[in-house]
Order: structure tokens, then sequence, then C-alpha cells
């Protein structure tokens, strides 16, 4: 059984972490797009997304052997467009571009100028100096 059909029969039972280690040497000795788009859909099954656009940008880049094959080519632009979409949301610091020192100190400033207030309903608040008094 050769390196790259290894890799697909771990795929197919979701060993991603063992597909990964195959495919990775699979290429070490015989380089080619087919299988580097297998590890690319491998990296993404795990949530590695960068690992797996840096793998599919080497193929539409054709610095692997086959990657001048239309359909690997092909392939390697729907799967990157997947990776893409599976992708988390930025967070709202990262959109603005704000640093987390920036946003640590106005958390702070936040913090001193509005306390944190008590997850009581405010009649507890009220009642709460008479608790000593209170007979059950």
């Amino acid at each position: 059984m050769s390196q790259g059909n290894l890799g697909w029969a771990y795929m197919q039972k979701s060993n991603y972490l063992t597909a990964e280690v195959v495919y990775r040497k699979a290429q070490m000795i015989d380089p080619d797009a087919n299988k580097a788009c297998n590890l690319g859909l491998c990296l993404t099954k795990q949530g590695r997304y960068d690992d797996a656009r840096s793998v599919l940008g080497q193929i539409l880049q054709r610095k692997i052997p086959g990657s001048e094959d239309i359909k690997a080519r092909n392939r390697a632009e729907e799967l990157l467009m997947e990776v893409n979409a599976m992708q988390p949301p930025l967070e709202l610091p990262d959109i603005l571009g704000l640093d987390d020192d920036f946003v640590n100190g106005l958390e702070l400033l936040m913090n001193e100028w509005a306390p944190v207030r008590s997850k009581r309903l405010p009649i507890f608040e009220e009642i709460s100096s008479f608790r000593d008094q209170l007979a059950c």
C-alpha cells in the first residue's frame, strides 16, 4: 500500500493526526499535489486552518510537483474556500486592530468608573442590612 493510500485509509477512519504524519512522510519521499491536497484536507479536519492554508497555497503557487495539473489546482482552490469559510470570526479587538494592552487598560478603567455590581435583585440589596434581624 502506498503512503498516499495509507493516509487516505486513516482519513476514512477519522484518524486525522495519524493521516497527517503519513501524508507528511509521503511528501518527503515523493511530493505531489494530490497528496498535498489530502494533507490540506487532513489539517482542515483538525481545525488547523493556517497550516492547511499554507499547504494549499504551495499548490496554487505551483511549488509542488503535479501542481501544474488543473484538477489539482481546482481541488486546492475548493479546499482553500472551505478553509476560509470555516475560519472562526475575528474578535472585535482584532477587527479594530487593538492590542491586548489597550483592551486590558480599557477594562481596568471601566471597572474603576463602574465597579462590578451585585447580581442580586435590588430588593435583596435593600433588605440585606436587616438579614441578622430576620427570623425564619
